[in-house]
C-alpha cells in the first residue's frame, strides 16, 4: 500500500510524526509512506488552494517533501506531481493538534485536505486529536489517536468510499483504556458561536484583534460527533463537498415559480 499523509500544522508537528507511524502499520512492511506537508502552520484555512499565486516543493528526505502552500495544495502537488506515476491508495491528513468536529470542519485545513483528495477520487482520511490542559488530562495528549489510530483507519477502509466521499475521524482526550470505543455519527452544529474575537495591545501600543476557539461542544445535539466525542467516544463521520441542500430545493423552485 502506498500512503500519502499531510497536514495543516506544518511538517514539522508532532501530530504528522503520529500519522506516519499509523501508516506505517497500516501499510505493511512492503508499504511505502509519502510525506507532502506545509512548511508552516496553515491552520483554518479549510479548502483553500494557492490558486493565484505559485507553490514551491522543497525535498527534505527521501519520500518527505515540504510545499509553500496550503494543505489542500499538498494533496494536488502529491497527486498531480510527487506521485504523479503512481498514485496512492490512501491519503491520511493529521493526526491534527485539537478536534475537528461541528462546524470545525468548514474551517479545518486538515479536513480541506482530506476533501481534496475525495475529489480526486482517492480514499482519504482526516484524523484529528482532541486535546485539554484540565485536571484528569491524559499525560500524552496523543495517546488515545496512538492507541486507537491503526484500528480506525483499518475499519474505515473496509468501508466505501463512493465519488467524492472522505471520512473525518476524531479522537478523545482522555486515556485510551478510557475510550468507550468508536461510533458512526452526523458531523454536528453547535448552539453556541464557534469563534470570538478578542482585542490586544501590543507593548508599542498597536491594537491587533485576536480569534479565539470557543468550547461549546455540549451544545453540540446529541449523537453528533461533537457531543460524541466529548463523552469519550471516537467518532467517525463519513462527509462529501456537495453542500446542496436537498430538501428546500423544491420550495426553492416554487418560490422561483411565484415571483
Amino acid at each position: 500500500m502506498r500512503v500519502l499523509i499531510t497536514n495543516d500544522d506544518g511538517i514539522t508537528a508532532p501530530g504528522l510524526a503520529v500519522a506516519e507511524e499509523i501508516a506505517r502499520e497500516v501499510a505493511g512492511p512492503d508499504g511505502e509512506i509519502w510525506v507532502v506537508a506545509p512548511d508552516n502552520e496553515r491552520s483554518g484555512v479549510g479548502h483553500c488552494i494557492s490558486y493565484v499565486s505559485p507553490t514551491r516543493l522543497t525535498e527534505h528526505a527521501p519520500r518527505r517533501f515540504a510545499v509553500d502552500g496550503y494543505p489542500a495544495d499538498c494533496v494536488l502537488v502529491g497527486l498531480h506531481k510527487v506521485l504523479k506515476d503512481a498514485p496512492p491508495d490512501l491519503i491520511i491528513s493529521g493526526v491534527n493538534k485539537g478536534h475537528n468536529v461541528a462546524e470545525d470542519v468548514v474551517y479545518s485545513g486538515t479536513a480541506g485536505a482530506a476533501m481534496e483528495g475525495g475529489l480526486n477520487r482517492v480514499p482519504s482520511i482526516a484524523l484529528s486529536q482532541y486535546y485539554r490542559s484540565t485536571e484528569g488530562a491524559p499525560e500524552d495528549m496523543w495517546s488515545s489517536a496512538k492507541a486507537w489510530g491503526v484500528r480506525a483507519v483499518r475499519a474505515v477502509l473496509k468501508m466505501p468510499f463512493p465519488e467524492t466521499t472522505f471520512y473525518n475521524v476524531n479522537f478523545p482526550a482522555v486515556n485510551p483504556e478510557d475510550v468507550l470505543g468508536m461510533r458512526a455519527c452526523p458531523q454536528g452544529i453547535r448552539g453556541e458561536a464557534t469563534f470570538d474575537v478578542n482585542d490586544y495591545t501590543a507593548p508599542n501600543g498597536r491594537s491587533f484583534q485576536f480569534v479565539r476557539h470557543r468550547i461549546a461542544n455540549h451544545s453540540a445535539p446529541e449523537g453528533s460527533d461533537a457531543r460524541l466525542l466529548m463523552d469519550g467516544w471516537v467518532t467517525v463521520t463519513p462527509l462529501r463537498p456537495q453542500l446542496t441542500a436537498d430538501d428546500l430545493l423544491a420550495s426553492t423552485q416554487a418560490a422561483l415559480e411565484a415571483s
